[in-house]
């Protein structure tokens, strides 16, 4: 088959390794965002480039010329590995069979950004990821496969996506390739009764409120760890916090319970959190016992406000 592959970052160029890897498709050309001043080229520029296949930037596809451009290529596969331009039907519908698109979530569920911070946020106790036929619609098109995996009581986003969803997801794109091939590739149809939208989850949602009961606060900065991070306050200052634990133990909420070599315990309601990574303004991430040495904290004080 003949495919273009449009991505980006380091899963675009991973999906795009994993099919030049197999060798059994052509792939006729790379898509990906423009560059931006300031910033390296996009790994899958770099690596396409360096594999001799041609590499287009297109800031959007509302010109005629842009979706002509992508059609003189005859594909007959867009994979969408890793997209946030939105683009339309006449681009999608290019290829002989159109286009695929992945997303890290089980659609209908967390449509949207930030796929793999709300599902630890919210709790949840699976996830996964789909290959979907991309509509109009956010996220909504019939979906082709689909794979599961539990979320680990003490999974980071970390370990939830580049442990488990990513190394499934690249190797998948082999098996989408194959059931186009077979040439009656499969659609279910998304239950939109089950459909749930997040928006981007940005510091805006990951602020810590130590009144909740200890879970929430927990699941809160796991699935907010490495990015776009869970903060509070110790007086006007805000502290990034990273990795941490749960413990057990009683007091105010808020109050800072103990500070050791493992880290700061702080109440919360029905247990106890124990900062052991945080990132103070300005500086760099480290332990919490350091922070709690630099700023001099002590038992009883509170953090947040």
């Amino acid at each position: 088959m003949r495919l273009i592959v449009m991505g980006q970052q380091a899963f675009g160029k991973d999906v795009l390794a994993r099919l030049l890897e197999a060798g059994t498709d052509e792939v006729v050309a790379v898509y990906c965002e423009p560059d931006r001043e300031g910033r390296p080229a996009d790994p899958i520029k770099d690596f396409a480039l360096g594999k001799g296949l041609p590499v287009l930037q297109p800031t959007h596809f509302k010109e005629q010329a842009t979706i002509d451009e992508l059609a003189a290529f005859e594909a007959d596969l867009m994979i969408m590995a890793f997209v946030n331009v939105f683009v339309p039907e006449a681009a999608r519908d290019a290829p002989s069979q159109g286009s695929i698109c992945f997303h890290p979530s089980l659609l209908p569920l967390h449509r949207g950004p930030s796929a793999v911070n709300w599902p630890i946020i919210m709790g949840s106790t699976k996830s996964g990821y789909c290959w979907f036929y991309p509509s109009d619609g956010l996220d909504e098109g019939d979906v082709l496969l689909d794979w599961e995996c539990e979320i680990a009581p003490d999974d980071t986003v970390i370990d939830l996506y580049f442990k488990k969803i990513y190394p499934s997801a690249v190797d998948s794109v082999l098996r989408v390739v194959d059931l186009y091939r077979s040439g009656s590739p499969p659609h279910r149809e998304q239950d939109e009764a089950r459909a749930t939208y997040e928006r981007r989850c940005t510091r805006r949602h990951t602020r810590i409120d130590w009144n909740k009961p200890v879970k929430q606060v927990y699941d809160l900065i796991r699935g907010a760890n490495p990015a776009p991070g869970a903060w509070t306050t110790l007086g006007d200052a805000e502290i990034d916090v990273f990795d941490c634990a749960r413990v057990p133990g009683d007091g105010i909420s808020a109050r800072v319970m103990g500070i050791s070599e493992d880290g700061v315990a702080v109440q919360c309601v029905g247990g106890r959190i124990l900062m052991k990574r945080v990132r103070p303004p300005g500086g760099a991430k480290m332990s919490a016992t350091e922070w709690a040495a630099l700023v001099q904290l002590e038992p009883n004080q509170s953090l947040g406000n």
